[in-house]
């Protein structure tokens, strides 16, 4: 008898994986509850329920009388969505799985490998000091009440639609690609030397779907992540390899980059996150779900996502405006390195 399993979400770059790989599985029947803004992509055998979340009396409505063994919030930003999940699930559910984010952890760490007892904490960034208040509403609600309740960190995780940066515009990451096509020096935040680890979104499924329906879950939080560690100039530089022109690497101080990048957020995607050597211990994962290992490297998730963007014209969105703001830091900078001269 299969198993059930809810996703609030289900169609975004972590969940999608997920969906997809759940689709083939034979032990588990899974429903999204979602807008249906991806309704062409979900795969067979998978039930949607179209409905807006945060309409919670339509939302009670529609689940009254179903119970699931797994619910996953994909979406949860805010204390009061997890709150009202808690209503609508308390009694109703075997397990129920929340999409934390690593960058709840306290940087610089004190020891360079980060662990799920590394100290939560970010001044520099309200979207991760969210997530650790929904953490420990969730946590608050198991000591007390026993409601199941299993954390999920994941790090920098990422699809075949969109290359993983650290510093681009707001409408994502093509145009740092463009830049590096069109011969552009490409900006990179401090000197290029500070660890970072990317994860493609199959390798997270892995681990994501061994630890659905775990007994040793409940209670607990657990990281997802590849265990290869790049430099960002490594990084760039395998960007640079697959689209087979020159690296030009930019540096910036990341502070300087935060202060003159507010309406980018940097000062919490960088400071806060991305400006940090982060090396990810996942021993407690592989514990929980042996036989975990990530098997994408990033140079072959690179050349998947360049080969699905670069063919797929709606996923090539130019940001002239974040152009121009590259090119007029590199030009100031510049000046006041000749005014020194």
């Amino acid at each position: 008898m299969k198993r059930e399993a809810l996703f609030i979400g289900g169609t975004g770059t972590i969940s999608m994986a997920i969906t997809r790989s759940l689709a083939k599985n034979e032990g588990w029947h899974l429903t999204l509850l979602n807008r249906g803004n991806r309704k062409m992509e979900i795969p067979d055998g998978v039930d949607v329920i179209n409905v807006d979340i945060n309409d919670e009396a339509v939302a009670a409505k529609v689940l009254e009388g179903k119970n699931f063994d797994t619910v996953c919030d994909f979406i949860g930003f805010v204390p009061s969505q997890l709150e009202r999940d808690y209503r609508l699930f308390k009694g109703k559910v075997k397990q129920f799985m929340y999409i934390s984010s690593a960058s709840a952890y306290g940087k610089p760490v004190a020891d360079y490998r980060i662990t799920e007892g590394t100290a939560l904490a970010n001044p520099y960034w309200e979207y991760s000091r969210n997530k650790i208040a929904c953490e420990d509403f969730l946590m608050k609600k198991f000591r007390e009440e026993g409601f199941p309740v299993t954390i999920i960190r994941p790090s920098h995780t990422y699809d075949e639609r969109s290359i993983p940066m650290g510093v681009h515009g707001s409408k994502g990451s093509f145009q740092v690609i463009k830049r590096m096509m069109e011969g552009k020096p490409v900006i990179v935040h401090g000197d290029g030397t500070s660890l970072w680890t990317m994860t493609f979104n199959e390798d997270f499924a892995k681990g994501f779907i061994g630890l659905m329906g775990n007994p040793h879950t409940i209670g607990e939080a657990f990281q997802i992540t590849n265990d290869e560690s790049l430099t960002w100039n490594q990084i760039f530089k395998t960007i640079a390899d697959a689209l087979n022109v020159e690296y030009k690497p930019y540096y910036v101080s990341s502070h300087f980059l935060a202060k003159v990048g507010r309406k980018y957020d940097l000062e919490g995607g960088l400071i806060g996150d991305k400006a940090n050597s982060v090396v990810f211990d996942n021993t407690k994962l592989k514990k929980a779900v042996p036989g975990f290992a990530p098997s994408i490297r990033f140079e072959e998730g690179v050349r998947r996502c360049l080969d699905y963007i670069l063919s797929h014209p709606e996923c090539q969105v130019e940001d002239p405006e974040f152009d121009e703001w590259c090119d007029n830091i590199i030009e100031a900078l510049n000046k006041a390195a000749d005014s020194f001269e």
